[in-house]
């Protein structure tokens, strides 16, 4: 067995960043920037009122002193003219300021008749003015790798980009194993039970940025798990969940082997997911073997999983993110596995629940976040800080 760091450590090896495509700005909403946007103007583009009110020379703002207004100044239409000692122009929110004007008075604070202004008592030391390139100026530069968000896509567009070079998202199919499995909806048998694992693994990859899909559950023969092998050859990544172990119906790694895969590694010092394989496939695609039991898969698809994708999508190669927080109530001692144990943060504290057991789905779907235990930690009190992984 190797320890969970020495496992990512040969996954990264394996992940390799995937080829870019272009793609409308539109489409870009959680892709990831693969190559440098530069900015093709200034935000704003001119200098603009931040207020409705108006504009006047700065020399001439005194309280009581009176301006004559000589035209308008809205979004999209610009005041023409230059503004002389003595005049103002009406100006709104958003619109360019006119020549020969530095501030702007909001209308709060005069007294308007007709075609002049009073400047009341009240005024402000702000300016209201929006310099020509306060947000961005022309040639600023969004910086790749990034995943792209709603507020990058807007700050994208502002700049005039209509398309971007992001990383092509990674086809990973979802394989489960076994002839207890039916799929949700199905009529199991006494003997069966529902395939679960790969409906998570799927809504996570999803959520990462992956493309995944799912293949049909295979028996456990090596026929089935053949022809499955061959419905994945365009995946970037081949999932297996289950028939990794060692037992007679555990037949994943050798028709792998067969069929050509290098191994990497087999068996993971950590708690739950000691069975976990993974290699490289005969079409140089990657294929990481999960254990069949769901707490198990979810886990390894937290603590591997995600991480590889990032690697895939050129994020770099790092460990899913830790917090430390402190215990709520006191939790025994580990044994001699890496132990990710279940649990919930509530109010600054983190609760380890009771039950741990690898089938149990309830208590995952109560929790917010795994609590790293190292192999053979000490029994711990509460108040004492742990390492944690938000799930």
């Amino acid at each position: 067995m190797i320890s969970v760091a020495d496992a990512l450590t040969h996954l990264f090896d394996l992940a390799k960043p995937l080829k870019t495509e272009v793609v409308p700005l539109k489409h870009a909403n959680g892709r990831v920037l693969a190559k440098d946007t530069v900015a093709r103007r200034d935000q704003p583009p001119f200098s603009a009122s931040a207020m409705d009110g108006y504009a006047v020379r700065n020399a001439d703002v005194s309280p009581g002193a009176t301006l004559t207004v000589i035209g308008e100044s809205a979004a999209g239409h610009r005041f023409d003219g230059a503004i002389q000692p003595g005049e103002c122009v009406r100006i709104f929110t958003g619109a360019p300021l006119p020549n020969g004007a530095d501030r702007i008075v909001i209308q709060e604070d005069v007294t308007a008749t007709g075609t002049q202004i009073t400047i009341g008592d009240t005024l402000d030391s702000n300016a209201y003015v929006r310099a020509k390139g306060f947000d961005f100026k022309d040639g600023e530069v969004v910086a790749a790798p990034k995943v792209l968000r709603p507020a990058d896509i807007a700050l994208l567009a502002a700049m005039n980009i209509a398309e971007v070079t992001v990383t092509r998202r990674p086809k990973v199919a979802i394989l489960s194993t076994g002839d207890e499995l039916v799929m949700p909806g199905e009529t199991p048998t006494e003997d069966q039970i529902i395939a679960s694992n790969s409906f998570g693994l799927y809504a996570m990859l999803k959520d990462i940025g992956a493309d995944p899909r799912l293949l049909p559950i295979t028996r456990d023969t090596k026929d089935s798990l053949k022809m499955a092998f061959s419905l994945a050859q365009d995946a970037d990544l081949l999932v297996t969940i289950g028939g990794a172990s060692v037992g007679d119906h555990d037949l994943v790694g050798e028709v792998a082997a067969d069929l050509g895969m290098q191994r990497s590694f087999y068996k993971i010092a950590m708690r739950p997911g000691k069975p976990l394989m993974a290699g490289r496939l005969s079409n140089g695609a990657m294929m990481i073997g999960l254990p069949g039991n769901p707490v198990s898969a979810m886990v390894c698809g937290k603590i591997f999983l995600e991480p590889v994708l990032q690697a895939l999508l050129g994020l770099g190669h790092a460990p899913a993110p830790e917090f430390t927080a402190p215990l709520a109530a006191d939790v025994a001692t580990n044994g001699p596995r890496e132990h990710y144990m279940r649990a919930k943060l509530d109010a600054g504290q983190v609760t380890v629940f009771d039950r741990q057991d690898s089938a149990l789905l309830s208590v995952l779907a109560k929790a917010n976040c795994l609590v790293i235990r190292p192999p053979h930690d000490p029994a711990r009190k509460a108040g004492e800080i742990m390492r944690c992984v938000a799930i």
